[in-house]
């Protein structure tokens, strides 16, 4: 490992970033330095702008991709290089606007019977009926279960953050039918065969692709939809934004707004204000008749 990248890992541990971040920060960084066959500490601004346009038009990339690739290269210049840059420096795209996949009742139902392995549908049934991210799913412990409160502790989420999650019962007679199936042999509830260690989220998503493909559904099927529709199903039955900004552990309601956009059901049964003109209009009776024409 090289000086740079020992002080570049150290500055993201000293402020916190999360393990999948630093691991990300670095691989962006290291594929930036073998494009230019050179290390960072001896390029500069012009070729990080390089590098953007060829992400951009050579490699077609996304704007969310180029965009982490930015956020890791200008840690690495203004916090571990100290180079007296500022933030306007480093340009972002702007990436588009798209509504989040969300299943329907029927569909969310029909996506589960087709998980295989009751390891699998649990985690994502917890994705689904609290509202959790994969990564947050496969980590539940045992003692995370409060059956007394009805509430799911989860520990470190997004953020490094502890929240709740509610518990519904049916949810519990599925964590308690796992259970009973399974005896996890420590206290994560999805071990693995290390005492220490959980269910990676990748075997999770690879469970999630099996079973959309099975159930033949056309829509673009991950775990995250199921957090998707979580939040867009408690949004029809009349739960408060608050509430589900909380149950989603997000710090900004705007955050949540992008998941609660308002239904397409909510939509379609809004009455058009031309329905409403055109009941008011009273029916034409009938004409009266001309007085020259009568005999």
């Amino acid at each position: 490992m090289t000086p740079l990248r020992k002080r570049f890992i150290e500055d993201m541990q000293l402020r916190g970033l999360a393990p999948t971040t630093q691991r990300s920060y670095v691989h962006y960084v290291a594929e930036f330095a073998k494009f230019f066959g050179c290390s960072p500490e001896r390029l500069d601004l012009e070729a990080v702008r390089q590098y953007q346009l060829h992400l951009l038009n050579e490699r077609q990339l996304s704007a969310e991709t180029i965009n982490n690739f930015t956020s890791a290269i200008k840690f690495l210049y203004l916090v571990t290089l100290e180079m007296p840059w500022g933030s306007e420096c480093f340009a972002r795209l702007r990436v588009p606007q798209k509504l989040p996949v969300v299943l329907g009742p029927q569909e969310v139902e029909r996506f589960l019977e087709h998980v295989g392995c009751i390891r699998d549908r649990t985690a994502l049934m917890l994705c689904y009926g609290a509202g959790l991210r994969i990564s947050e799913a496969v980590a539940v412990r045992v003692s995370d279960i409060d059956s007394e409160r009805m509430l799911i502790r989860i520990r470190q989420g997004k953020g490094r953050k502890d929240r709740y999650v509610m518990l519904s019962p049916r949810l519990l007679m599925v964590l308690r039918a796992y259970y009973r199936a399974a005896r996890p042999r420590n206290d994560f509830l999805f071990p693995t065969w290390r005492s220490d260690r959980h269910l990676s989220a990748e075997a999770i998503a690879l469970a999630c692709r099996k079973a959309a493909k099975a159930a033949g559904l056309a829509k673009h099927i991950t775990a995250h939809t199921l957090r998707h529709s979580f939040a867009r199903h408690l949004l029809e039955n009349g739960t408060d934004t608050r509430v589900i900004q909380v149950l989603l552990g997000h710090s900004r309601i705007d955050t949540t707004a992008r998941y609660t956009q308002v239904s397409p059901q909510l939509i379609a049964a809004t009455r058009s204000p031309l329905d409403a003109m055109m009941a008011k209009q009273k029916p034409p009776g009938k004409p009266k008749p001309d007085p020259t024409t009568a005999e």
